[in-house]
């Protein structure tokens, strides 16, 4: 089991013992703080061990909304729970303006405290990755994302031609143009189709399948989401032609084995996994034409019998030690 810290924040020392043998149970290692200034000079000195911090409100000096939101200031990525016995809809308003991440309230059921301290962490830690159907099995099995071997399918997404595009019009409409026509829409099909949003990069999107869950046809979902978000954009360029402009989009999908789970800094951390099924894709979407999508052997097999292929030949892809055959999806057969 991978261990991390999680402070718990109250100057009574019977609530700190109480809480410290509740979520002990949980694996955490538990440091224990009387007041907010102690809390503050332990975050301060942390080396990014510590998770979560659960914090009393009423406090003498330093009240726990103000513990809080300081933490927040010195490590953002630490998930921040307020508890407290004088639950007023005026503190948990402000709570939430404050940005802290949970809600907790006096006497505490010990359950329901490990399963609220779970469900903040995921959230905290997904909400910009996954969609809300994925957070919500992750909280009901209570799982921790810790980084493991895993086979995924990577789509990715890219506008053709965006350079030209780019030189032609003013920043603040081609801002307009990415966010509204392109990025909101592709990502919503990622999280219908319970996909992972992994990242943006410049104008390519990046999503996998089957991390941190895996449904089982989790090739067929990327497929899927692929010709999904073909027919959006032909929707979305009709409109666009009336002012001149179109979004031409090439994608590719591969499937296989890689390492999937959080990585980075105290600074920035993200979702992502890392292997050559990344790479694959990647190189195939640069392949792919307008309009096209580009599967690899290993996800054609997974999905023969949902969509139309055509089997197209492509130049040796650079550092592929294993050839694969590429194909050029048409369509769903249902739709054919």
């Amino acid at each position: 089991m991978v261990m991390v810290d999680l402070m718990v924040v109250d100057d009574e020392e019977g609530v700190r013992r109480s809480l410290k043998k509740v979520l002990e149970r949980e694996g955490y290692r538990i440091i224990l703080a009387g007041n907010g200034q102690e809390a503050i000079g332990i975050v301060r000195e942390d080396n990014g061990s510590i998770e979560t911090v659960i914090s009393d409100f009423k406090m003498p000096g330093l009240d726990g909304l103000e513990t809080l939101v300081e933490i927040g200031r010195i490590n953002p990525e630490i998930t921040r729970i307020m508890l407290t016995g004088y639950a007023t809809m005026e503190s948990a308003i402000e709570a939430v303006n404050a940005g802290i991440d949970g809600f907790l309230t006096k006497p505490f059921d010990n359950n329901e405290l490990r399963a609220k301290v779970r469900e903040y962490n995921l959230k905290k830690r997904l909400k910009q990755f996954v969609s809300e159907q994925i957070l919500l099995e992750l909280q009901k099995e209570g799982k921790k994302i810790v980084p493991r071997n895993a086979t995924v399918t990577i789509l990715f997404i890219d506008i053709r031609g965006f350079s030209a595009m780019a030189e032609k019009i003013q920043a603040e409409e081609l801002s307009e143009l990415l966010n509204v026509h392109y990025f909101t829409p592709l990502d919503n099909i990622i999280f219908e189709h319970n996909g992972t949003l992994d990242k943006h990069i410049g104008d390519s999107i990046m999503a996998v399948f089957g991390a941190p869950l895996s449904y089982g046809d989790d090739a067929a979902r990327a497929v899927m989401s692929a010709i999904r978000m073909r027919e959006v954009m032909a929707e979305i360029n009709g409109k666009l032609a009336a002012r001149g402009q179109k979004i031409a989009i090439g994608m590719g999908i591969s499937t296989g084995d890689a390492l999937a789970g959080i990585f980075g800094s105290a600074r920035k951390k993200e979702y992502t996994v890392f292997g050559s099924v990344v790479n694959l894709a990647s190189r195939l979407e640069r392949l792919a034409g307008a309009d096209q999508i580009l599967i690899c052997e290993q996800t054609y097999h997974s999905i023969k019998d949902l969509v139309l292929v055509e089997r197209v030949e492509i130049p040796a892809i650079r550092g592929m030690e294993k050839k694969t055959d590429v194909f050029n999806v048409l369509g769903s057969r249902k739709n054919i």
